[in-house]
């Protein structure tokens, strides 16, 4: 007689898996080291791989530490820069300061008597109006009634012998005629020593605008040996401004020629 078997029952439970296996959760922090942001990872990186291609731990004056700089001064990975850009701003400030060179030649020049009558005379003037050194200019209104005379009305009718003082202690070698109300300067003929020493005049204020205009060059040429440039654009850069100081060199002369035949012409 033989023995039935009994029924085989079928376990639901599932093998247990492998420990590779096993899900757990994911951790930001896989080490030690401080969670860094993305951003920052990424500027990281580009450094040290910059600093791992020129060689070096990048010390003290490496090129290593050259990249880097290049790397956080914007400047593009191969170490390229903007020269039209450096080339456009050295022009344009070198060119504004010799600018105002000229104009300060040409503002002496205005100053300078020729015999005709001309408003500009008056512009270095200063009347001690109470105390506080005051431009004649404001101090009243200017006219020219006729090409030899010169009229000035002023506001305060006050103070019209603080401005003949001021006019008779200047050097414009003229004497003013206060008539109570108003004050007339009739400019007296030149003679041909005078007419001499104007043009002397003329002459030392265009050197002096020249010296001017080349310090000017000399520190824009300073400024461009400063900035890493190849040498082909430094070189064309340096050039410009050197054609820009020419310019403005015979600009002088050619405004000195001009204000010598108007004080010259009798």
């Amino acid at each position: 007689m033989s023995l039935a078997r009994a029924p085989q029952v079928c376990s639901l439970q599932a093998a247990p898996l492998p420990k590779s296996l096993v899900f757990r959760p994911c951790s930001l922090r896989t080490s030690g080291r401080p969670f860094v942001p993305t951003e920052q990872r990424d500027v990281a990186s580009r450094m040290a791989v910059v600093s791992f291609a020129k060689g070096g731990k990048g010390g003290k004056g490496g090129k290593a530490e050259t990249a880097v700089k290049e790397e956080k001064g914007g400047k593009s990975a191969g170490g390229g820069v903007d020269v039209q850009k450096i080339s456009a701003e050295a022009k344009k400030d070198a060119d504004e300061r010799m600018k105002k060179c000229i104009n300060v030649v040409a503002d002496g020049f205005n100053t300078i008597r020729t015999g005709r009558a001309n408003p500009a005379i008056l512009d270095k003037i200063v009347v001690d109006y109470f105390g506080a050194p005051t431009p004649l200019k404001q101090m009243g209104a200017v006219t020219v009634p006729d090409a030899q005379t010169l009229m000035i009305a002023p506001f305060d009718r006050s103070t019209l012998k603080d401005i003949e003082r001021a006019i008779q202690e200047s050097d414009i070698g003229i004497n003013p005629n206060n008539d109570g109300e108003r004050i007339r300067l009739i400019m007296p003929p030149m003679t041909q020593e005078r007419r001499k020493d104007l043009s002397k005049q003329v002459s030392k204020m265009t050197e002096e605008g020249k010296v001017a205009v080349r310090n000017v060059r000399k520190d824009a040429m300073k400024k461009v040996d400063k900035v890493e440039l190849p040498k082909d654009d430094k070189k064309a850069l340096e050039d410009d401004i050197q054609k820009l100081t020419d310019a403005y060199v015979k600009k002088l002369d050619d405004m000195a020629k001009t204000k010598t035949e108007e004080v010259m012409k009798l």
